[in-house]
């Protein structure tokens, strides 16, 4: 079964008047302050972590991808180390991931969206997900999946690994485990492995 690891560490802008572009930039320069501050406390509590996911939520769009079918997209400048989006899905056990990916190969669906979490659970995101479904993988992502716990419950989150640019796509290493017969890469990177798996 390939399903998604985690990964351990770690449209154009409306044109605006002078004046807009002043305020659009106090703005960005209060929540790039905002973001410096909260990253300088400790992030041992779960209620900070949750406010840090609240907050740093960014904006982003999917589209066709070059690399496969539909990609994410950023519809904003992205900082290293930044929280990009959760991966949500619906969690379930091993034993129904693996009737559920039966299932879908058998009803024709082409990818699903399965990611592990730890040994017994895994986020399905195939019929109950979000955007972060459609981030392809790359062999020279530019983010990274962690696990994070918010109240007590485990959550996975994209992270930026250097800064991305409006309409960079958001890439990430799915990790699959090795195995004989391989996925082709289409990755393009020139660091591709060939494979995703």
């Amino acid at each position: 079964m390939k399903y998604l690891n985690e990964t351990t560490p770690a449209a154009e802008l409306p044109s605006t008047s002078s004046q807009g572009t002043s305020s659009l930039r106090a703005g960005s320069d209060f929540r790039s302050e905002q973001r410096r501050l909260l990253a300088s406390f400790s992030c041992d509590s779960d209620l900070l972590k949750f406010n840090q996911l609240k907050f740093r939520k960014k904006r982003i769009r999917f589209s066709r991808s070059h690399i496969h079918e539909w990609g994410l997209f950023a519809m904003e400048p992205i900082a290293a180390d930044e929280m990009v989006i959760e991966y949500v899905g619906q969690i379930i056990r091993q034993v129904v991931a693996d009737m559920r990916e039966q299932r879908y190969e058998e009803q024709g669906i082409g990818s699903s969206y399965l990611f592990r979490v730890d040994q017994e659970t895994i986020i399905d995101a195939t019929k109950w997900g979000n955007l972060s479904r459609f981030i392809n993988h790359s062999c020279s992502p530019n983010c990274y999946a962690k696990i994070i716990s918010v109240e007590s419950q485990k959550k996975i989150v994209i992270y930026s690994r250097q800064p991305i640019s409006i309409n960079e796509e958001v890439t990430y290493d799915y990790k699959f485990p090795i195995e004989e017969t391989k996925i082709p890469c289409l990755c393009g990177a020139e660091s591709c492995r060939g494979s995703l798996n």
